[in-house]
């Protein structure tokens, strides 16, 4: 069972998908898959609890620079 039935937000029909999640620590990204309820109107996800821990994990993982069991996907650059 969801926890919401309508969108939070807006009010909006949420539907189950898998959507790629931008983490960020430190100077390092990553990027992970995972199942969200996502609003057909606005957009908004809802991450289960369990999701929204992996991503405090992973970032984690990231500031303390243990990347050892990540694939590489290439480079980043800031542009100045």
């Amino acid at each position: 069972m969801r926890p919401f039935e309508k969108c939070p937000v807006c009010g909006g029909e949420l539907v189950e998908k898998d959507v790629e999640k931008l983490l960020k620590g430190g100077v390092h990204t990553a990027v992970i898959t995972v199942s969200a309820d996502v609003c057909l109107r606005c957009g908004e996800r809802l991450y289960s609890a369990e999701t929204v821990s992996r991503f405090e994990q992973i970032r984690q993982k990231l500031e303390r620079q243990e990347v050892a069991e990540f694939q590489p996907l290439g480079q980043s650059f800031q542009v100045v």
